[in-house]
């Protein structure tokens, strides 16, 4: 335990430390990037621990170009990305399979994935103050931490640059929604600033025209899918001098939202879920960060994030479709929930010349869970709800990067994790890197990689009263991949990576007693490939095939991991005219993914999703000196009827256009 508490005291100590965090960067990060944001960073051509690594980014450009709002729209694209809506109304990403609760998510360096199920909501994270979004799925960095089975999202936002700018834009579009935001940013001399704020509604996303109708689900707009959201946003930077930096970030998060029940009122359909009619009338997010990077001599830099998340939010499950009461059908609850993450870390890393570099990693952080509120157990009978659970994680790490060869990098690395909760066993354990590149021409590029990699159980995994279970251990996955990377003539380029991954303990219900159990075994094996070019400098063009196969070893009867695609083909293309014009388009394929009767029905049978095919176009005109742009676009312009999971429709085609206006 002393050993936890020095790690613990020695990180809030040097992430306090007067240095602004390039949060990974060596060199100057790009204008109006937050460079403390970006735990991994590279300047010139990508070397080190990204090299070895399948890492996409998603640039500003990228997000204005396809109209995304939210951060699971800039990113539904990728290769080994997988977005579904399912009974929680919230859209998941999955990565290669793992699901959203096995992908770490930073904003600017620092997790914000929930303290309580270790999940999030993209819904929630707009996009306007994003300036890039860094996906790394399969192999990362060790210097990452627990949990990141599946990949690592890193959000970078936006700064101030030189001189005072702002932007003011709105947005419309079928069934009245908004969206409207304004930003004012700046800087002088060793200063800079960004002060943003964003509102948005969504009254209720339209439905396909080839939806059935149901009893429970007529035509039209879908039922109990309406959104609103409120954010603001605000950035500091200070540096004094050449060689330290100091960053705050604030964010705050007001939201309300309603969570669709099932399409299928069937009791007898054996894969239709029970209908439940759930509201969060209230919900709030503040997240606070402090960071600091310094190049205390020629070799040693030193860089540190302070960090507190918070999230409180009330949870209502009604007992009908009129969400009027919740004292007549147990089950239905009225719970107000809050979760907290405080942490601290700290990573050191010195250049030893012809050596290598090396890099540590020292980090802490204490998630707690507060629930209150009432359950009804029978017709006007009710139950309170009163829980209050944290445990705390450590985290060191060492990582060791070494390019022996011209061409040739090597990285090696291990870290050592600690879950501590008041007066119950704690557990341990590690996770591990081995990779390497190759450049054998100087053009085409190999990598290989070998990655280790754990993920704790989550509060309500240890601690739900109706699912828990303290003896939980963690969840392990081992993932070997390699890659080619290869420039091509006329401003081409081309990757293709396959891998496979073994994931054991993966946390499920054990249906013969009800609670959360280390049952799963699953495996995945599978490549992706993708291309861009810009043979002609306006025309920008990507496409690329993802192929995943899933095997499912833990319950009898499933063969494959269910809600889990094998294909996906996405392609997307613009071309910017002289004269202001640009016009957009992106088509994505998603087909074979499979799903399995609802728990406790045997004996199990398997049904399929139908394939389907999503087409979106958008159309903008920069006028006024490119100060002024207007903009209409159509998402699934086809309308097309698909389902992410069974008995969730999702949107149709829905018409949008606004302004932009940068001053």
């Amino acid at each position: 335990m002393s050993s936890r508490v020095a790690i613990l005291g020695a990180a809030l100590f040097c992430s306090l430390l007067p240095c602004h965090i390039a949060s990974a960067a060596e060199g100057d990060s790009p204008a109006g990037n937050y460079g403390l944001g970006e735990v991994i960073v590279v300047t010139g051509k990508t070397k080190g621990v990204q090299a070895t690594g399948v890492v996409s980014t998603v640039t500003s450009e990228d997000i204005q170009n396809r109209g995304a709002r939210t951060l699971e729209q800039a990113i539904s694209l990728l290769p080994g990305v997988n977005v579904r809506t399912g009974g929680d109304g919230v859209p998941r990403i999955d990565i290669r399979g793992f699901r959203t609760r096995h992908v770490l998510l930073l904003l600017d360096g620092i997790p914000i994935n929930s303290a309580v199920d270790q999940q999030f909501d993209p819904a929630l994270i707009p996009t306007e103050n994003i300036a890039a979004i860094k996906m790394t799925a399969g192999a990362s960095s060790v210097l990452y931490g627990q949990g990141g089975l599946g990949g690592v999202i890193n959000i970078v936002t936006k700064k101030g640059t030189a001189g005072l700018q702002g932007v003011v834009a709105a947005e419309t579009g079928d069934h009245a929604p908004y969206a409207v935001r304004a930003s004012v940013s700046g800087g002088k001399g060793p200063f800079d600033f960004l002060l943003s704020g964003s509102s948005s509604r969504v009254n209720g996303f339209p439905l396909s025209g080839s939806f059935e109708p149901t009893s429970a689900q007529p035509a039209g707009y879908r039922h109990n899918s309406d959104r609103k959201r409120s954010n603001a946003f605000s950035s500091i930077g200070f540096a004094p001098t050449g060689d330290l930096n100091i960053g705050l970030t604030v964010n705050y998060v007001h939201a309300q939202m309603s969570k669709p029940s099932t399409a299928v009122n069937d009791p007898f359909d054996p894969f239709a879920s029970t209908p439940r009619y759930e509201r969060v009338p209230d919900s709030d997010m503040v997240s606070v960060q402090a960071a600091t990077d310094y190049q205390a001599t020629a070799r040693l830099r030193l860089r540190g994030w302070a960090f507190v998340n918070h999230l409180s939010e009330q949870d209502n499950r009604y007992d009908n479709a009129g969400y009027d009461s919740v004292n007549l059908i147990s089950g239905s609850f009225q719970q107000h929930v809050k979760s907290t993450i405080v942490g601290a870390s700290l990573q050191p890393k010195y250049d030893l010349g012809r050596a290598g570099v090396v890099a540590f990693l020292l980090s802490a952080e204490r998630d707690s869970w507060v629930n209150s509120g009432s359950m009804t157990t029978d017709v006007d009978t009710f139950s309170p709800v009163d829980l209050s659970k944290a445990l705390n994680i450590y985290s060191t790490a060492i990582e060791y990067e070494l390019s022996p060869l011209k061409g040739l990098g090597l990285v090696a690395g291990y870290g050592h994790h600690w879950q501590v909760g008041p007066g119950e066993k704690s557990e341990d354990d590690f996770s591990a890197l081995a990779a390497a590149y190759y450049d054998v021409l100087e053009d085409t590029r190999l990598k290989a990689s070998l990655k280790r990699s754990i993920r704790f159980p989550s509060l309500r995994d240890l601690h739900d009263p109706s699912q828990g279970n303290s003896d939980l251990v963690a969840e392990r996955a081992t993932t070997y991949s390699a890659g080619v990377e290869q420039k091509l003539p006329w401003r081409s380029l081309a990757s293709a990576n396959a891998f496979t991954t073994q994931a054991r303990n993966l946390i499920q219900t054990d249906q013969a007693t009800g609670r959360s159990a280390n049952l799963a075994d699953l495996r995945f094996k599978g490549f992706e490939v993708a291309a861009a070019t810009r043979f002609v400098e306006p025309l920008l063009i990507r496409g690329s095939y993802a192929f995943l196969d899933s095997q499912d070893r833990s319950r009898a009867g499933r063969d494959q991991q269910q809600y889990t695609p094998r294909d996906k083909v996405a392609l997307e293309a613009t071309y910017d005219f002289a004269f202001g014009l640009q016009p957009y388009v992106s088509l994505a394929y998603v087909g074979n993914q499979y799903f399995y009767t609802r728990n406790a029905v045997t004996p199990v049978q398997k049904g399929k999703l139908a394939d389907y095919t999503l087409l979106n176009v958008k159309v903008s005109q920069r006028l006024v000196r490119d100060k002024l742009t207007l903009y209409l676009g159509a998402s699934n312009l086809l309308d097309q009827y698909y389902e992410t999971s069974y008995g969730f429709p999702q949107a149709g085609r829905f018409v949008y256009g606004g302004f932009e206006f940068r001053i």
